[in-house]
């Protein structure tokens, strides 16, 4: 694939994975907004496209050992991927988090009483809401996907799409609640390890959710 201000941002990721590092570090959005073309990708983010292409044909040369590339692989193998390394993950990490707002929200809740307050309302809609969604997923979609009738599923893949747009809209709120992750001077562990379990949650679920909408939905539609 040539790569042009014209791609899918996407696309870029499908093919060569590795370039998600780029699209993260300049934050455009590859997994809820994959259709976006680069240049306009990038023009959103205030981001000169001719810089961006350059990064990422020098992430596609310099890499030694490139990500794996499930744009190929079998179906049924995406989504055994998809569920040991992220869905079952999420089974311990949200709950993990949850706790950990909780307490660092006691201890440092009056310090913004209405940052944490927010933050708590939008992590928890988040967390129940992923997982209604792996549920349907796992129970639903999946199994329809693996047993060669994804063709069928165009309603169960536009209400996963819908949701995981949910998603996307929620984890931007939380980085800006968190002003970007920046622990502040006063944080304790507790504070700074939940800053950065969140900006983590929110890397994982960005690659997560492009496996599923760039590349899993697109090839079950296909059939």
């Amino acid at each position: 694939m040539t790569i042009s201000a014209d791609t899918p941002v996407g696309r870029i990721a499908a093919e060569h994975p590795d370039a998600a590092r780029v699209f993260e570090r300049h934050g455009i959005d590859y997994c809820c907004g994959g259709d976006s073309q680069l240049g306009e990708a990038c023009a959103q983010k205030g981001v000169d496209a001719g810089v961006a292409l350059a990064e990422i044909q020098h992430v596609i040369d310099t890499v030694e050992a490139p990500e794996a590339s499930w744009d190929e692989a079998p179906l049924a193998d995406l989504i055994d991927h998809i569920v040991a390394t992220y869905h079952r993950s999420l089974d311990e990490e949200l709950p993990r988090l949850m706790a950990l707002m909780e307490k660092v929200g006691s201890v440092h809740g009056e310090k913004n009483p209405e940052m944490f307050a927010e933050l708590s309302r939008v992590y928890l809609g988040l967390k129940d809401e992923l997982e209604h969604h792996m549920m349907k997923e796992e129970g639903i979609l999946f199994p329809m996907i693996k047993n060669d009738q994804g063709a069928m599923g165009g309603g169960p893949i536009s209400c996963m799409m819908h949701e995981h747009d949910s998603a996307g809209a929620a984890l931007a709120r939380i980085r800006a609640l968190t002003d970007d992750y920046m622990v502040p001077e006063e944080a304790c562990n507790s504070w700074t390890a939940l800053w950065h379990g969140l900006e983590k949650l929110e890397g994982d679920l960005h690659t997560h959710i492009h496996l599923e909408n760039n590349i899993l939905f697109p090839r079950a539609l296909r059939g």
